[in-house]
């Protein structure tokens, strides 16, 4: 697999297990990725067990507030805390007898999208052909980057194979410069495509908003806004998308970053953080407007969930469970760990 800032052929996970004194179990799922997270096992593993887990080890969990106050006294270690967040979301849905997705006042089923990943063009249009006829994808995320005109011929390309109805997202992971990004997002908008996600690095300030203000498309901030405050700065400068990410920030506050887009009238996804079927199964119950990018797990050979969701007309339906602990394939954990 090549990321536009790594290569890799397997992927290195965390899961947490959390089990309140009532035998509730939550669970969260973490991508360990030097680049990404900039953690490793044991850094982690250091961090949950010398303090953060050891300051919530008598908090009543039910409550988020008292969770999110203790962990705001401990700087850095996003990744963690929002593991701890997200199973701790997991361990209220187990208490109140009812899917997360569903206490959140959800449907049970999630549009999703295939990311086609940067090649030629013409393998980027296969690619995108046999993802829509084998799974009834209505829309893919381009990864575009490869300089413009390459960019626009796989857009063509991918239209052609794919026909007008399929929408297109076209993420250029911030590869262009921010002068030449409003001439970029137009002709992505005159190919056709709906939105254009990180087309330069972009920040909360006059520039983006400019940018935006200018473009005929949705601009969906990425990178930079996965958190709440970083996501509300990008809105006052008018952002009308944010991409959320449980699985770098966790639920609860990909959730608060969501509610924010939502009082602006802003759309928001549930963004790509190569989660495997577990961490998808957990980090959907997270409903967005936009069609999320939960499908990095087709990719994976091997799974250490029980359940690896179906995708049928570009939709994943969610189980009716509310322990999604239970859905952990324990033998395969202990296998891969070993």
């Amino acid at each position: 697999m090549v990321w536009a800032n790594a290569r890799e052929d397997s992927g290195l996970y965390a899961l947490l297990r959390l089990e309140s004194d009532t035998g509730a179990a939550g669970i969260a799922e973490g991508t360990l990725k030097d680049t990404w997270s900039g953690v490793s096992p044991r850094s982690l593993a250091a961090a949950l067990e010398d303090f953060l887990v050891p300051r919530i080890r008598t908090l009543d969990l039910s409550s988020e507030a008292a969770l999110a106050a203790a962990l705001a006294g401990i700087p850095e270690n996003r990744l963690a805390k929002g593991m701890i967040e997200t199973a701790c979301w997991t361990m209220r849905a187990v208490q109140a007898g009812a899917p997360l997705w569903k206490l959140w006042g959800s449907r049970a089923e999630r549009e999703v999208v295939w990311t086609v990943t940067r090649q030629a063009p013409e393998r980027m249009a296969a690619e995108a052909a046999d993802a829509c006829a084998r799974y009834g994808f209505r829309s893919l995320k381009v990864k575009g980057g490869q300089g413009v005109e390459t960019d626009l011929r796989a857009i063509a390309e991918i239209r052609a194979a794919v026909g007008d109805a399929i929408a297109l997202t076209v993420d250029a992971n911030s590869h262009y410069a921010a002068e030449d990004a409003a001439d970029y997002v137009a002709r992505l908008a005159a190919a056709g495509v709906s939105l254009a996600e990180d087309p330069c690095p972009l920040r909360p300030d006059a520039r983006f908003a400019r940018l935006q203000a200018q473009s005929p498309i949705p601009i969906l901030v990425d990178r930079e806004a996965s958190l709440a405050p970083d996501a509300a700065l990008f809105l006052e400068r008018g952002a009308r998308a944010i991409s959320t990410k449980p699985g770098r920030v966790g639920l609860a506050e990909a959730r608060r970053a969501a509610a924010l887009a939502k009082s602006c009238g802003a759309q928001t996804t549930v963004g790509i953080y190569g989660e495997t079927a577990l961490g998808t199964l957990v980090n959907l119950q997270l409903d967005c407007p936009l069609p999320a990018e939960q499908t990095f797990f087709l990719m994976l050979k091997a799974q250490v969930s029980r359940l690896v969701p179906e995708i049928r007309e570009g939709r994943i339906r969610l189980p009716d469970l509310a322990d999604l602990s239970q859905l952990v394939d324990w033998e395969a954990v202990r296998r891969f760990a070993a």
